[in-house]
């Protein structure tokens, strides 16, 4: 029991877990801003080029997955769908850079071929997507 005459203790701020808060919300921004890089294309193996290049313009990605299937940024698309989409997307850009980013187990005739549909498009430049080594 206290009594009355007892002085009242001297009230403390204790900051430890008010540090440990901060050093975990800390930990949160760092580890979330390393998942902000910017990915359009599906992941896909690379082949690897030591004269590979950045593009520092728009870009739209064709990717050429291990099985075959065509996507244009991220979106599943058919070959003879790519044309027409590539060409309406082209009226609101000027001179767009298609980066294609075909697997290193796709056949050459399928890149080829996409190559060759995009090459008919006019005003269109083309880049293929490589990893350094």
């Amino acid at each position: 029991m206290r009594l009355p005459t007892d002085p009242d203790p001297t009230p403390q701020i204790n900051i430890v877990p008010m540090i440990d808060v901060i050093f975990a919300i800390l930990t949160f921004f760092i580890m979330s801003t390393l998942f902000l890089t910017r990915s359009q294309g599906l992941p896909v193996n690379l082949p690897g080029a030591v004269t590979a290049e950045t593009q520092a313009q728009t870009q739209w990605v064709v990717t050429i997955d291990s099985q075959g299937r065509l996507f244009l940024d991220r979106q599943p698309i058919l070959l003879d769908e790519l044309d027409a989409l590539v060409r309406s997307q082209l009226q609101a850009e000027q001179s767009p850079v298609v980066v294609i980013n075909a697997d290193a187990a796709v056949t050459h005739g399928i890149v080829v071929t996409v190559m060759d549909r995009l090459r008919m498009i006019p005003g269109i430049k083309m880049a293929i997507a490589t990893q350094t080594p």
